[in-house]
């Protein structure tokens, strides 16, 4: 059983992205499994179902059946009555980034789409689901103020920002004054996909000090730091990948301690699971820096969001095996 303190950490943060590499599962199959681990016994760490924004309409189709409302009911009723709460999707603005030359033009059309989404399953009858956060990539800082004059009030977004570009921090600068966090890309399909521990706390640090909330995404697939295939082809490469728990409790203690970038970069660093201990007081890294219950939450409220996984099962095995869950 999960102790508090994780339950806490933990809670909502794994973002199901089974579209996406290396899972890259049909709609249909993506939607079936988001639908199932809704009404399945580890749903409290079930965060969005991420969609691109121009396959909205093939998730309008594919999970309509399977969402809560009254069309829900005609079938696959295990599914969809498990729970009233409408679908949480976060859309990728996959439109920005195929529009180098027009990236703004390219966002309002995504735009169009959620809303497009939003009002069709707002009913019942459709199926209850709602598009909440946005992701987008900025070509530039400048495009986020831009953006963000576009994005309605009611849809929350997140700007990626890679740790180890020319300058993160002028990118993470022009968010303060907006409701607006910032996305780390963490891995990817091959080694060199995967930013140094370095960069990352570089990044943590960024974010601390202009106050801005972030979430991550790609590659986070185990709890602790260790080398794993990249894809799940028997002759895929292996890489170093970075936890989902370290990159956790590194956002945690970093926030309730005001932490060195070397130390924040230590916890990234750790592949020791026995080195974080978790109980119903709160978490603790080698018995020096301890977070309890209210600073594990601030910490999940404020500053590290969520993120995204193409598989929902990984990270609930690799917890287990490590006698976490």
């Amino acid at each position: 059983m999960m102790t508090r303190a994780l339950q806490t950490l933990l809670a909502s943060s794994i973002d199901y992205a089974g579209l996406f590499p290396p899972a890259k599962l049909p709609m249909p199959t993506a939607a079936e499994n988001f639908a199932r681990d809704r009404a399945g016994l580890h749903t409290p760490l079930l965060g969005r179902f991420i969609c691109p924004a121009s396959r909205l309409p093939e998730l309008s189709a594919a999970a309509a059946p399977l969402m809560p409302g009254t069309f829900a009911t005609s079938g696959y009723r295990e599914h969809a009555r498990t729970t009233d709460d409408p679908w949480r999707v976060s859309v990728i603005a996959d439109g920005v980034t195929n529009s180098p030359a027009d990236p703004l033009g390219a966002l309002k059309r995504d735009l169009d789409a959620v809303i497009a989404f939003n009002t069709r399953h707002a009913a019942e009858d459709h199926g209850l689901a709602q598009a909440d956060c946005i992701e987008l990539k900025p070509p530039s800082p400048d495009f986020i103020d831009a953006a963000c004059d576009e994005i309605p009030d009611d849809l929350y977004p997140f700007f990626e920002i890679a740790p180890d570009s020319p300058d993160p921090r002028g990118f993470i600068a022009a968010l303060p004054g907006h409701a607006a966090a910032a996305k780390l890309r963490t891995g990817g399909l091959t080694p060199d996909a995967f930013p140094s521990s370095a960069s990352v706390a570089a990044f943590l640090h960024a974010c601390a000090l202009a106050a801005i909330p972030f979430k991550a995404t790609a590659g986070l697939h185990h709890p602790f730091r260790g080398p794993f295939n990249c894809t799940y082809e028997p002759s895929s490469p292996r890489a170093t990948m970075h936890g989902f728990v370290n990159l956790a409790v590194a956002a945690t203690l970093t926030l309730a301690h005001r932490l060195a970038p070397r130390d924040t970069q230590s916890i990234l660093d750790e592949s020791d699971p026995a080195a974080f201990v978790f109980t119903d007081d709160g978490l603790t890294y080698k018995h020096r820096w301890v977070a309890d219950p209210t600073q594990i939450a601030l910490a999940r409220e404020t500053f590290f969001l969520s993120f995204g996984s193409c598989s929902f099962d990984e990270p609930l095995a690799d917890l287990k095996s490590a006698g976490l869950l």
